[in-house]
């Protein structure tokens, strides 16, 4: 019988893509809520575009970085502390064949599959370490032995997202000096980023595009109200 393969799903197309939507989505969101919240405050308290451009010129290039090698480094920890486990386990299945087989065993039936069946899938999976290590990463472990997150990967999508993401609300203080219309302006497109953004990930998560939109939306207009409030303080 043919089993069609349906092209439009998303894990027959972009296969392990979740960490790096993750990456992407936190990159962007963060680049954009935190430098507008901040050149927000920094642009009401100071009134000066100069010191504006400078702050979120900094911000950007700090947190970008800052960003990019946590995810690197938290992306590797975790690659690390999974290829251990997964070592252990395979010394496990090596030197204790039988007392693993009952374990398998046993997980195959909390998983639902009767005895008998249960039976025949440990003794057949058992005939092949490299499947047994597979099934237990999965079963036991919780661990995939596939479609692993790349620690590079991961940390260049944060930087640049990051990067990306920032330069949004700090843009239209390059083209003009008048802080009471770039000021808007910049919160506005923010906003309208945002949104768009929330939305766009829709695709992938299948929630209704105007609640993940209106979601960031919200989050946003919280960090710039924040800004603008301890600008206004301060200034």
């Amino acid at each position: 019988m043919h089993v069609p393969n349906n092209k439009n799903y998303i894990h027959h197309r972009l296969p392990g893509i979740g960490a790096t939507i993750r990456e992407l989505v936190f990159g962007m969101e963060d680049g954009m809520v935190s430098t507008m919240g901040a050149i927000t405050g920094i642009a009401v308290g100071s009134n000066e575009p100069k010191i504006v451009i400078l702050s979120g010129a900094v911000i950007i290039a700090v947190e970008s970085i800052s960003m990019g090698l946590g995810s690197y480094l938290s992306n590797k920890s975790e690659q690390e502390v999974n290829q251990n486990i997964l070592s252990e386990e395979r010394e496990e299945i090596s030197n204790y064949p039988e007392e693993e087989k009952k374990e398998m065993f046993g997980l195959f039936v909390t998983d639902g599959w009767s005895k008998n069946m249960a039976q025949k899938m440990t003794e057949e999976v058992s005939k092949d370490k490299k499947l047994m290590l597979r099934e237990m990463a999965y079963r036991e472990l919780k661990v995939h032995t596939e479609h692993a997150n790349s620690p590079w990967k991961n940390g260049l999508v944060m930087l640049f997202s990051y990067i990306f993401g920032g330069a949004i609300p700090l843009l239209p203080y390059l083209f003009s000096t008048d802080l009471g219309v770039v000021v808007p302006i910049s919160i506005s497109i923010t906003l309208v980023a945002l949104f768009i953004l929330g939305s766009i990930t829709t695709r992938y998560s299948k929630r209704k595009w105007w609640k993940a939109g209106l979601e960031m939306f919200l989050l946003a207009t919280f960090a710039a109200v924040v800004g603008f409030g301890i600008g206004s303080l301060v200034g």
